[in-house]
């Protein structure tokens, strides 16, 4: 009998919130995951590795994606900071841009040489790429991220590489409770309740997954109602 590889994922900001979710999601499915992020997160599951990292910096994070070869890379790792036009702190939007547009790019890049065909590239988006009063500089960095997938799902489509966003309203995370976005607070779906990280981390686990193999180049919302 043959045995069937252990599929490796690298996923981001795994220290905690959706990039944590996605980890525990991806390892009950089977995956063996290596999980980046300053701060290294209270685990001991097999087929866990952790690389400590600030992925705003360019020499820290080529040194943690060193010698890897992943089937999956999953940019989770975020940041929000909020400002009204007339009031925006320009450290505040090139934070957000290393480590959302900057960082992908870095990460992708690096990778994509040792990816086989078939890999899967999951980007950790958010609804407010739209546009939402107060968090211009955020919804610029999400929006070009989605501009980033719909480009190389372009370019690697003929080896059957699938490049996503998976785009989530305000999701029960420490980010939602950061003191930084006290001028903007978070609005409640009409489903009542915050989206909730394993919900994210369904719908990338199913975008690594062989059975979505024809969707590439996609931002998916999941949004509770939000959008309608």
């Amino acid at each position: 009998m043959t045995e069937i590889p252990v599929r490796h994922a690298v996923v981001t900001g795994v220290s905690s919130g959706i990039g944590a979710a996605i980890a525990d999601r991806l390892l009950r499915d089977g995956w063996r995951v290596t999980g980046i992020s300053r701060s290294a997160p209270d685990r001991a599951e097999p087929g866990f590795a952790h690389r400590a990292a600030d992925l705003s910096d360019p020499a820290s994070l080529d040194a943690a994606v060193q010698d890897l070869r992943p089937d999956a890379l999953v940019h989770a790792a975020g940041l929000l900071r909020t400002g009204r036009l007339g009031e925006l702190n320009p450290a505040d939007g090139e934070a957000m841009w290393r480590l959302h547009v900057s960082a992908a790019e870095r990460l992708a890049n690096l990778l994509l040489p040792a990816m086989p065909d078939g890999a899967r590239i999951v980007l950790i988006g958010s609804r407010t790429a739209t546009g939402a009063a107060g968090r211009g500089q955020y919804a610029a960095t999400k929006a070009a991220m989605l501009a980033l997938a719909r480009s190389w799902a372009a370019e690697l489509a003929p080896r059957g590489i699938t490049v996503n966003v998976v785009a989530p309203a305000a999701t029960e995370t420490p980010m939602l409770r950061d003191p930084a976005r006290a001028g903007v607070p978070p609005r409640v779906p009409p489903i009542g309740r915050f989206i909730r990280p394993e919900e994210v981390a369904a719908l990338t686990a199913f975008l690594l997954s062989e059975e979505a193999g024809a969707i590439t180049g996609q931002g998916i919302t999941i949004c509770g109602g939000s959008s309608l």
